[in-house]
C-alpha cells in the first residue's frame, strides 16, 4: 500500500462520539507528504480520569477547540479518494461513525485497514503484543508520544508502509 491516510482519535471518554483530539498522516507513493493534527471540542463534553491518563488531555484543553465539522472540513480534502489506516480500526472507524451522525453528517463509507490485524497477520506470535508501540518498535520505528493523536498516527503509517 503506497497511498493512504494514517487516522488516530483520542476520546475524552467512554463515549465514541468523545473524540477530543484527531492525527492524520497522508501518504503518497509511499512516502509522507502531509499531516494534521487538532484538538476538538468533544460532545459529551466531559473528561473521565482514565482517558485522560492515557493521552493527558482535560477539559481546559479543549474548551476553546473547534468542534468535529469545523476540524473534518480541514481534513476531509487531505484524505479524498484515499483509502484510511487505523491500529484497531475498529475503534477509530466507530468513532468516525459516531461523531458523524452525532451531527448528522453524511457519512461516505471510508474504506479502513488495520494495522493491528495486519500485525497479527505478519508476525503472528514474534511479538508479546500487538500494541501499537510494540508493533511499531518491530517495523523499526521509535513511537515516543505514544497517546498523541499525530504521534501514533505517524506510528501506524510507519507500519502500514511496511507490512500492508
Amino acid at each position: 500500500m503506497t497511498d493512504f491516510a494514517a487516522i488516530d482519535f483520542e476520546t475524552a471518554n467512554g463515549s465514541r462520539t468523545s473524540v477530543c483530539s484527531v492525527g492524520v498522516v497522508i501518504v503518497r507513493g509511499g512516502e509522507i507528504v502531509d499531516s494534521f493534527y487538532s484538538l476538538i471540542h468533544p460532545e459529551p463534553n466531559y473528561y473521565n480520569y482514565w482517558c485522560t491518563q492515557v493521552h493527558g488531555l482535560t477539559q481546559e484543553d479543549t474548551e476553546d477547540a473547534p468542534v468535529f465539522p469545523d476540524v473534518w472540513a480541514q481534513i476531509e480534502p487531505k484524505i479524498k479518494g484515499l483509502p484510511l489506516v487505523a491500529h484497531n480500526a475498529a475503534f477509530d472507524r466507530g468513532c468516525l461513525q459516531a461523531v458523524f451522525q452525532t451531527y448528522r453528517m453524511d457519512y461516505p463509507d471510508y474504506q479502513f485497514f488495520c494495522t493491528c490485524v495486519a500485525s497479527r497477520r505478519h508476525f503472528k506470535k514474534e511479538l508479546p503484543n500487538h500494541q501499537l508501540h510494540t508493533v511499531a518498535a518491530a517495523c523499526g520505528y521509535n513511537l515516543e508520544n505514544h497517546h498523541h493523536a499525530l504521534a501514533d498516527a505517524e506510528a501506524c503509517a510507519w507500519i502500514a508502509r511496511e507490512i500492508l
